[in-house]
């Protein structure tokens, strides 16, 4: 433990595991020391593990009677510590002691309240955080790898990720729709309504109703098309987290990349492969409907519209398909997948330049469908905006990419068994002043509590230690400092990377106890030294 005087620093960025041997048997437990008298101990035991009474009551029995009373009359706990036999003389100075005591708890209580965070730094997902209902672990030991740490074993799935109101599960994939949909499936009905207010007059107001269907029906294909790179990654066994319908179309989150270049290049082409199926289709069926009618339009818009998504969707620029179907062939050429995405972010940041200053100018001149002479000062503004819109997106996406290229390239350096701090079990009844005097008599930075055969229960939280003064750590037993431990809270020595942050994710906490695949104990692993080490990959250069 820091806080008991011992020194070092996690380990971390090593490839090769340390020398660091399982949790040996537990000593067998020093005598207990008397209870304090009012005065209380005036010296520091940190170091000792034992009070140093200058002047002892005479009344007082020694070592040898206490036990020989503790044998004879003392009754079991039902906190599992056992409070010393004192005289009777004495039960104001025990009860003095005894409040100190609960009150120094209290403040270990307080100070893991206000410093027990779950670190920040993890990637993504930090919006996965979330309270969980832990169920105490059993006093039995593990006969193998805890439940759902095993290695190659995935970790347990997150709650539902949310983003808006869930549709369905396609190939059990939850589909939401953002809030923000709903404000674009508005501005649709408006400009296709204007649209079918010139092409068809005798439709009326009835020419909105048309318009929002074809709003449903647009995004409906948008979905069609997100659905097909869901279906690829479910091909390629890459988890799908969900699918959103937001503001400008939708978004497959795929939690992780192809192991290829070939993989990723077909990942990202079916989805314009798809939409230009679409747009192939509803041209199809314009044959036999007769134009100028609301069918007639209907399929017309929906062709069209289908096209421009491919169209989009396949400029070589993240974050879009084509985007990543460039980052495909520069992997493929190279080797290497961080230069294909570097190459593909930045062509989508200048894309966005060109999105920001060129769409205005296309649509002014006519090129979109426009006549110059129709352009009004409400259309340039509506049109500039909507170019803004639309490179910042680019932009922003391309610039998440290079990050999230970067996570992912520092990942692997974080590796549970080098991260592991070395810790000594002890008893719960063990005075905390003893603890820490084994501790750094063993060269250990963690406390684990143990029952009587050795089966860990709790770990003792750093942060707790920290609450109680010196002076009154040999009246304090670690069982009071300590977390209980849930199966969650077992990591195997065998992680790293995303795997590694999926488990603390999954059961927040500020230690962790670390065991091997045979669940013999490996050491503690704290939150903070995880938070330090990807916080100092993260700032080492690609």
């Amino acid at each position: 433990m820091d806080v008991s005087g011992a020194s070092g620093q996690p380990r971390s960025g090593d490839d090769q595991p340390t020398d660091h041997p399982a949790v040996p048997t537990p000593p067998p437990p020093a005598a207990e020391a008397p209870a304090p008298t009012e005065d209380g101990p005036d010296t520091d035991t940190a170091a000792t593990g034992t009070p140093d009474s200058n002047t002892p009551d005479s009344n007082t029995p020694g070592p040898e009677a206490a036990r020989a009373e503790e044998a004879e009359d003392e009754t079991p706990d039902t906190t599992g510590t056992t409070a010393p036999k004192t005289e009777p003389h004495e039960t104001g100075a025990d009860e003095a002691g005894a409040d100190q005591a609960e009150a120094d708890r209290a403040g270990a209580d307080k100070a893991e309240a206000d410093g027990a965070k779950t670190p920040e730094g993890a990637p993504d997902t930090a919006a996965d955080t979330h309270e969980t209902h832990r169920t105490l672990a059993h006093t039995e030991p593990p006969t193998g790898p805890a439940p759902g740490m095993a290695k190659g074993e995935p970790p347990r799935p997150p709650k539902e990720p949310g983003g808006g109101i869930l549709m369905g599960r396609p190939f059990g994939v939850p589909v939401y729709v953002a809030p923000s949909w709903f404000l674009v499936a508005a501005l649709i009905t408006w400009v296709f309504g204007g649209q079918l207010d010139r092409v068809l007059p005798e439709l009326g107001a009835a020419r909105y109703l048309v318009s929002l269907f074809f709003a449903v029906a647009f995004y409906a294909s948008v979905l069609v098309h997100e659905l097909a790179h869901t279906v690829a990654a479910i091909r390629f066994k890459l988890p799908v987290r969900r699918i959103q319908l937001q503001f400008f179309g939708g978004v497959s989150e795929i939690e992780k990349e192809a192991e290829t270049p070939g993989r990723e290049f077909v990942l990202a082409f079916v989805g314009p492969l798809l939409s230009l199926v679409l747009a192939g289709l509803f041209y199809l069926a314009m044959k036999p409907v007769q134009p100028g009618t609301v069918p007639g339009v209907l399929l017309a818009g929906l062709m069209v519209s289908n096209l421009i998504v491919a169209a989009f969707n396949l400029l070589p620029g993240l974050p879009l398909d084509g985007g990543r179907m460039l980052r495909a062939v520069v992997w493929k050429i190279t080797g290497k997948p961080m230069s294909g995405t570097v190459a593909a972010a930045w062509v989508g940041r200048a894309l966005a330049v060109a999105v920001l200053v060129g769409l205005p100018l296309l649509n002014s001149s006519g090129g979109l469908g426009g006549g110059t002479e129709e352009s009004g000062g409400m259309d340039t503004v509506t049109d500039a905006l909507l170019a803004a819109i639309l490179a910042a997106i680019i932009w922003t996406g391309a610039g998440n990419s290079l990050r999230m290229a970067r996570l992912r390239e520092h990942l692997p350096e974080l590796r549970a068994r080098t991260l592991t701090r070395r810790a000594v079990p002890v008893e719960t009844d063990t005075p905390l002043s003893e603890a820490l005097r084994r501790a750094n008599a063993a060269g250990a930075r963690a406390l684990v509590v143990v029952d009587a055969d050795g089966h860990p229960l709790s770990l003792v939280r750093e942060s707790a230690i920290v609450g109680v003064p010196e002076h009154r750590r040999p009246w304090v037993p670690v069982s009071g400092l300590a977390q209980d431990l849930t199966d969650d809270m077992r990591v195997s020595a065998e992680l790293s990377g995303e795997e590694l942050l999926d488990a603390l994710r999954a059961a927040p906490a500020t230690e962790y106890l670390v065991v091997e695949n045979t669940g013999e104990i490996y050491g503690v692993l704290s939150a903070a030294d995880v938070e330090r080490a990807f916080v100092k990959a993260m700032a080492r250069p690609s």
